[in-house]
């Protein structure tokens, strides 16, 4: 089943969302044949518990789910998904009046439970269809939903499916889409066009390396995100083991997020004027490949030294970055599955993110909150500054310590934004390790419906 919203107009069922304080009347209003079916279920409110009610001719009728308590609900979100594969074929409304946050978040979490990562694999669909609550702006849910289908099915291809040429052809594909440019440099072309460290993390695969630059829109404030887009990362010559390459296809994960956002930013037509980067590698093995302790001049100019070649998603982003920030864009963003410090820290469910303007960082802060997207806030920390400095080159790509990585790494990528105010840095995992409400496990979005919600006050859309 596609992702989508029943017909305003389609007759159907009612879905009651009973909180367990409420259950009790719930239970008692309900007719003596409806309240058997209840009671038989053992219905109490719990959070998650779910029942069919039936219908004047014994068919299931309505369905109840349970709603829990305040705390039972703090602890997950889209409560509301975890109906739609237990309710029957059929279109459902929410017979519950909602404040318009719940409402969004719950016809949401709607949207997102139907997605399927089905291309090699045919699975079972959603038989259930909600409609809209009333007060919700469904145009907007849905072209949330549709770019975040876009970022799970980006991240799940495997890497034999999903490598730069593919990465590109995906942007190419949003480009006609919503009538939008794409330029792409590619290969050797990369050296001419100065983009060095692209080019020397990306030329040992047979896949040739590429920067991916996609415009839209014809006025209003600049808005440049930048996503890197390791297609598979063996590690490079500092080569992973087994253990850590096994999730590797997702490594361009962030470019994935950056295009879902795009194409929700280009669907809903804000009016601004926006920018893509990608950098598109395959970090590989080879005889040509980057070693450790080269030094790399980047397109700004700094010197790198490369103390982990495992350390790559920062090169690729630092002159794709460089690049963006010739520009002066009024908010330039940057997301990549860019650390494993960032996850001991934080987990996989939470999105860090980097940024100086506390505006800026608010912002994005009650985006997540309201659009269930939860971000926290990591400092630009300047006392680290000197461990991202190795004597012998202006940058070191990889310090040694084992401490603050997820910092680190912020601050060498904060060196290459200098002409640019406004400047945040999201360190995203992009996997849902186990199956929650409207998030089965595999590729996911993470920071974009925070940004988005961002835009408006941000940007004086």
């Amino acid at each position: 089943m596609p992702v989508g919203f029943a017909a305003p107009d389609a007759d159907s069922r009612p879905l009651h969302l009973i909180d367990a304080a409420g259950a009790e009347a719930f239970v008692a209003a309900l007719s003596p044949m409806a309240r058997r079916w209840i009671e038989a279920a053992g219905f109490t409110g719990k959070l998650g518990q779910f029942a069919l009610l039936p219908g004047a001719d014994g068919a299931p009728g309505a369905a109840v789910l349970g709603m829990g308590d305040t705390a039972a609900r703090r602890r997950g979100r889209f409560h509301v998904a975890r109906a739609m594969d237990r309710l029957p074929d059929g279109d459902w409304h929410i017979a519950t009046d909602l404040p318009k946050a719940e409402a969004e978040e719950a016809a949401l979490g709607a949207l997102l439970s139907a997605y399927r990562f089905d291309r090699y694999k045919a699975g079972s669909a959603q038989k259930a269809r909600l409609k809209a609550p009333k007060g919700v702006d469904a145009a907007r849910l849905l072209a949330i939903a549709k770019g975040e289908v876009l970022t799970r099915d980006l991240i799940n291809t495997p890497a034999s499916d999903m490598g730069p040429e593919e990465l590109e052809a995906a942007a190419r594909a949003i480009a006609r889409d919503f009538g939008a440019t794409v330029e792409v440099t590619t290969g050797d072309d990369l050296i001419a066009a100065n983009f060095p460290m692209i080019h020397a993390v990306g030329r040992a695969s047979p896949r040739a390396p590429r920067l991916i630059d996609l415009r839209w829109g014809q006025g209003g404030p600049t808005l440049t995100l930048v996503g890197k887009g390791v297609c598979f990362d063996t590690g490079g010559l500092d080569i992973k083991p087994a253990s850590s390459m096994g999730l590797m296809k997702k490594d361009m994960g962030g470019a994935a997020t950056v295009l879902g956002l795009a194409r929700t930013i280009m669907a809903l037509a804000l009016p601004l004027r926006l920018r893509v980067l990608i950098p598109a590698v395959e970090n590989a093995v080879g005889g040509n490949a980057f070693r450790p302790q080269d030094i790399l001049t980047s397109r700004k100019g700094l010197t790198v030294e490369v103390n982990n070649t495992d350390a790559e998603g920062r090169l690729v982003l630092a002159d794709a970055l460089a690049f963006a920030d010739e520009e002066k864009p009024d908010l330039l963003i940057s997301m990549a599955t860019l650390t494993g410090a960032a996850r001991v820290a934080v987990g996989p469910d939470l999105a860090p993110f980097y940024v100086d303007d506390d505006a800026l960082a608010a912002a994005i802060g009650a985006g997540g909150a309201a659009l269930a997207d939860p971000v926290w806030r990591m400092p630009f920390w300047a006392p680290y500054e000197g461990l991202i400095e190795p004597g012998i080159a202006d940058l070191d790509n990889a310090p040694g310590g084992g401490m603050a990585g997820s910092i680190t790494a912020a601050l060498f990528l904060r060196r290459f934004v200098t002409e640019t105010p406004a400047y945040a840095h999201f360190d995203i995992y992009g996997w849902q390790p186990r199956a929650e409400p409207a998030r089965p496990k595999g590729g996911v979005g993470q920071g974009a419906r925070a940004i988005l919600a961002a835009l408006p006050g941000v940007l004086n859309l």
